[in-house]
């Protein structure tokens, strides 16, 4: 979990990470509506900027090289409302099965 330094693997300041991008990019709606449920949630006290550090830090190794920004805040954002109660695993899972069930793309939920 940390290294002899006592730093833990996702703890990667002073480390060369290569060239940082200077290039914008415009986000996909989905990463737009990460933001606005993190900005949302955090307002109403579901949770606090250190409990969301946490469940990122806490994902381990894989998910952090592996998932991009915005998946490692959902999954984050997600852990923290769980631990909240403000749902259950069970809740959730029924929920994105009829969130499934609409189709793959916004054109299949409206029948567009």
């Amino acid at each position: 979990m940390s290294d002899i330094s006592g730093r833990r693997w996702h703890d990667m300041g002073g480390d060369a990470a290569g060239p940082v991008p200077m290039e914008g990019h415009d986000f996909a709606l989905w990463e737009k509506r990460v933001d606005a449920l993190m900005a949302l949630c955090s307002a109403k006290g579901h949770f606090t900027v250190d409990g969301l550090r946490r469940a990122l830090e806490d994902m381990g190794e894989d998910a952090f090289e592996n998932h991009s920004y915005y998946e490692r805040w959902v999954a984050a954002i997600n852990q923290n409302l769980i631990e909240a109660g403000l749902y259950t695993l069970e809740e959730l899972g029924t929920r994105m099965q009829v969130v499934a069930a609409r189709g793959r793309t916004y054109g299949d939920a409206s029948g567009a």
